[in-house]
Formats: structure tokens, sequence, C-alpha cells
């Protein structure tokens, strides 16, 4: 079995509240905000996930690392998270089509972690005091670190959008399916784009700052607003162009993000939970069936639940079963819908990849 002499870590929280470590990875310092994961599985797709830019993970699963990584697993073309907080770190790993070491992906990304944490008592802590700014490092100069935790931007009013979507615009599937979508790049994870290709979609996906009519110029079947990190109220561009889609009341589809945006288009408001929302065993009750879906969730921000009721143009569709927040809405005259979770999971369960379907049933609809 592999032993490798790790160097002593902290965990310094911006309230200053230190949790010991060891590091793993790269030495030096990492900032962001501190949120955790309650998922058993399906590490890398999360450390790829654009939605987890700018954020220290840590990881609620005791063992991290034990089955490697795979090519075939990563959510965009990089790890987007800051660092990584985690229990037990397997330097060693064991599955048949892995890849390599999770230990070598970090160092080959210069990603810097720390284990050997006690994770229970940092997740006890953070519930109870909400999210915050963090640092993990190698340096244990505590008084140099608390003066540079000071100038880490809060996650209010933080745009980061900008800082994952692609620079230029590309494509997506088969350019003979059936389908054409116009995708707004805000954070999209690859399995989004994989979902809609598998359902006849050709998707041409635009950077974050793309106006209406350049994205209507492809002509498509139905437009797509996609997941990704920070506040969605700095995102002014993204706003636009979802109020020019519902006002020509053509198929509009948005997801985590995107459904944000989608909400402060049309003057609804969105607040930072104290916590957020993210993992893959979160319960979702869906108000049109009455039935219910376990499903896959990354968000620190929520639409307002009582100024959906309140807005004459919106119904709830789906509410989260833990804490009654929004999970889920739809406009009552236009083809508009969106959901606060990942319908395209990766990691996670399908329950609820039938609004990719639903999708494509609006885009026929239109069409006819």
């Amino acid at each position: 079995m592999k032993y490798k002499q790790q160097k002593k870590a902290i965990l310094l929280l911006a309230d200053g509240t230190i949790f010991e470590g060891k590091s793993i990875g790269t030495d030096g310092t990492a900032f962001g905000e501190i949120c955790y994961n309650t998922g058993m599985t399906g590490y890398q797709e999360v450390f790829t996930d654009p939605s987890y830019f700018g954020q220290l993970m840590l990881t609620t699963n005791a063992h991290i690392g034990n089955y490697g990584v795979n090519d075939d697993e990563v959510e965009s073309d990089s790890i987007k998270i800051s660092g990584l907080v985690c229990k037990n770190f397997s330097f060693n790993y064991s599955r048949v089509n892995a890849k390599g070491s999770l230990e070598n992906y970090f160092e080959n990304e210069n990603l810097m972690a720390i284990s050997d944490i006690d994770t229970r008592a940092v997740v006890s802590y953070i519930r109870d005091k909400g999210a915050m700014n963090a640092v993990i490092s190698t340096n244990l100069d505590i008084e140099s670190l608390k003066e540079q935790l000071t100038t880490v931007p809060d996650m209010n009013g933080l745009e980061l959008a900008s800082k994952v979507s692609t620079k230029n615009t590309y494509f997506y599937g088969d350019e003979d399916a059936p389908y054409k979508i116009s995708a707004l790049d805000i954070g999209i994870k690859k399995n989004i784009l994989r979902s809609l290709a598998k359902r006849g979609c050709y998707i041409k996906v635009f950077p974050y700052n793309t106006t209406f009519k350049e994205m209507e110029a492809f002509n498509p079947d139905g437009y797509f607003l996609s997941n990704g990190p920070g506040d969605p109220s700095p995102l002014k561009d993204a706003q636009e162009v979802a109020k020019e889609i519902i006002k020509q009341n053509l198929p509009l589809f948005g997801i985590c993000l995107g459904h944000q945006v989608i909400a402060l288009a049309n003057g609804i408001e969105i607040y930072k939970m104290h916590n957020g929302h993210r993992g893959i065993n979160h319960p979702v009750k869906n108000i049109i069936t009455g039935k219910g879906e376990i499903t896959s969730q990354n968000h620190g921000f929520v639409v307002s639940k009582e100024a959906v009721e309140k807005h004459p143009d919106f119904e709830i569709t789906h509410v989260h079963l833990n804490d009654d927040t929004l999970a889920g809405m739809r406009m009552k005259n236009k083809n508009c819908f969106s959901v606060q979770y990942h319908p395209e999971a990766s990691p996670g369960p399908h329950d609820a990849s039938y609004l990719f379907d639903q999708f494509i049933e609006n885009i026929k609809g239109s069409k006819s």
C-alpha cells in the first residue's frame, strides 16, 4: 500500500474557527466559500461541475479517492472547485476502468486539498453558523491567513459565470438531428448537453454575455439557460435574453442558475440560503403529478417561493420536501419552465430526467 508523508495543514473559517488536518496534492493556499456535499459517490463529477467554481468543497462521505478517476466522468474541461476538504483520502484506488489516482489528478490540476479533518464537526458548525468564506493552507501563519481571508469577496453579488463560460460558440450533437437548441452557457455541465443530444437535439452553445439576436440567428426550435456558479443578480445580459425569449413565447427551459435568471427576468426575488442544497439525495415533490423525486442539487441561492405564489403569470411545479423551498416553476401563458435542481444528475438519480422529455414536448407543441 502506498504511503506518503503529508504536511500539516489547516482549515480556517472566516469567523476564526480552526480545524487541523494534512495536505494532499500541491502545497499552498486556497480560498473560497466553504460548502458541503452529502453525496456518497460521484466525486469527480462534483469537482468538475462549473457550478462549484469559487467554493471549497467539503465531502461528507468518509472516503474520497477510493475508486480513482476516469476521463468519462467529468462535467467540464477542468476541476472547478477551489479546494477540497475531506476525512479520509485514498492514495490507492481499486476500479478496473480507472485511468489514474485522484492524488495525481489533483497534482496535475494544481489543486490544494486537505484531509484528516473532522468533517462531521465542520458540517455541524457551518450548518448552524451558515455558509462562510474559508481558507485551506499548508502555511500555518494564522494571522497572515486571517488578513488574506478578509479580502476574499462574499458570494452575495458575486458574478462568476464569466469565469466558467465558453469563450467561443460551439456545437454539440448531430447536425441532422430533428431539433435545434440555442443554449446559453453560464456554467453548463456536459451531461446536460448529452441529455439533450440523445433526445434528438443539435445544440449551439453560446457565451454568457450573448444577446438574444445572436442566439436567434441559429433559428433554434428551443432555448436553454444553463446551471452555473455565483449570484444570478449581476447577470443582466442573461436576464435580457430570458425576457426576450419569454416575450416572443418561444420554448424555454432553465436549470439551476438559469432557473434563477428566469425568475429575476420577471421581477421575482431570489435570496442566498443559510447553507444551500448540495447532494444527490434531495427529496422533491412534483405538485402537478403528486409524485416524489429523489434529485441531485447544487445551489446556494434560491427563488422566493412566496414571490412566485404572488406572481400572476407563474405557478409552482416542484417543492423541496426538506425545507419547503421552491424547486420548480412554470409560466401559465408562456412556453417557459425551470427547475432549481439537476435532472441530468451526473452524479445522482435519474428520477427527474423526464424534464428533458417535457422540454422536447414543448418544442413539438410550439412547432405544430
